[in-house]
């Protein structure tokens, strides 16, 4: 399934939809720009690397400060929500961002906005390190935080109605889907994918940081309430 659009209109300009979404098309500018070799070396030192925070035992943390450089662990938790692996990578989470994000914008405000989705970032990453220690795989991908924002969306939005492109035989049809079903489909299927992963290697897993959208989406559920503003005029939906 894919989303075309919500029936929820925004009622202010969602600036900082917009300047994530260029900032994240300029960055996988610059990864096209990089040859193998050197952009591999640029994964490995601006993406997330979960065995970077482990040395030889699980959970030995403060062993992974010992021998990395405090910047070689953070930097990368932030630089990493604006890397992307492909077109396709980049095109899907963006889409996502444009749909969802210009709504949950509009009720938190601009500033609140934009903390919440570094946050929601930060703890899926965190999800994501946590189920695949051992892994030296390079996460990167914005869709940790966007998928904050759909949590956020789901809590916020439940009964708005999501146009959807969804193949049925060999067509393709638009259907007004609930958000509700929406994106409650999108996270159960995110869960049963990331049960399953659970002590697969990720290379294994076809590189999906399954646990960083569920850490994402419960994150964003849990603490939307912390960041939209009390006083809203609810929009009204668009009418045809």
């Amino acid at each position: 399934m894919i989303p075309i659009r919500d029936d929820i209109p925004s009622r202010s300009y969602p600036i900082v939809t917009v300047v994530l979404i260029v900032l994240n098309v300029l960055a996988f500018f610059y990864e096209l720009l990089l040859g193998p070799a050197e952009l591999q070396r640029f994964f490995y030192a601006y993406a997330v690397v979960p065995a970077k925070y482990f040395t030889s035992r699980y959970g030995e943390w403060w062993g992974a400060v010992r021998e990395y450089d405090m910047t070689e662990l953070i930097l990368p938790i932030f630089t990493a929500m604006f890397l992307h692996g492909g077109w396709l990578h980049l095109g899907g989470n963006m889409l996502y961002l444009w749909i969802f994000g210009d709504n949950v914008e509009d009720r938190m405000g601009h500033f609140r906005f934009l903390i919440f989705y570094l946050l929601c970032g930060v703890l899926a990453t965190a999800a994501h390190v946590v189920t695949n220690a051992n892994s030296h795989v390079p996460s990167l991908g914005a869709s940790g935080a966007i998928s904050g924002v759909l949590g956020a969306y789901f809590m916020l939005y439940p009964g708005a109605r999501v146009v959807t492109l969804v193949p049925i035989w060999i067509f393709l049809h638009f259907i007004e889907i609930p958000a509700f079903f929406f994106l409650g489909f999108w996270f159960v299927q995110q869960f049963f994918y990331g049960t399953l992963s659970l002590g697969v290697e990720s290379a294994q897993t076809g590189g999906v940081a399954w646990w960083a959208h569920i850490g994402g989406f419960v994150s964003g559920a849990a603490l939307v309430h912390f960041f939209k503003r009390r006083a809203y005029l609810r929009p009204r939906r668009f009418s045809w």
